[in-house]
């Protein structure tokens, strides 16, 4: 499982048009399911961003969590995060969980931020997806959790 974080002051998806989620100051989540991920996986991760100190503190240091700032988390379903770009110009995509798989591990991992965070909103599944973001740093970190 791998997951993208974007400290942003502000983000929003939207699908045709409609916005389907938005946030305030917080993370904005792609994330990433392939083969063989488990749901213990997704509670390491949920449970490390989740209590990422990235936001600054007083004297300006990264020392602050998502909770200390009252910030929000926007979660999209990323497949392309498994992208194998080796051989030729056209990536492959076979690294990716199945559709039904990456879902219900997708969903879990929101249920379980939603146990810490206060706000959480989400993308749709599957759906061509316009995102805005403003990253504030920038700041941008990539989390993979593997098996075992």
């Amino acid at each position: 499982m791998k997951a993208v974080i974007q400290r942003v002051s502000h983000a929003a998806v939207s699908v045709d048009g409609r916005t389907e989620g938005s946030i305030g100051r917080g993370f904005l989540i792609l994330l990433g399911v392939t083969h063989g991920d488990t749901e213990a996986q997704a509670e390491k991760l949920a449970k490390k961003i989740c209590g990422l100190r990235i936001f600054p503190d007083e004297n300006g240091k990264t020392n602050l969590s998502l909770k200390d700032v009252g910030g929000e988390l926007l979660v999209i379903s990323q497949f392309t995060l498994y992208a194998d770009c080796h051989k030729g110009y056209r990536p492959s995509f076979i690294q990716a969980a199945e559709p039904g798989e990456a879902n219900r591990l997708y969903e879990y991992f929101t249920g379980l931020c939603r146990q810490e965070i206060e706000k959480v909103d989400t993308g749709v599944f599957g759906a061509h997806m316009k995102v805005e973001l403003e990253n504030d740093g920038p700041f941008t970190l990539v989390l993979e959790e593997l098996p075992g």
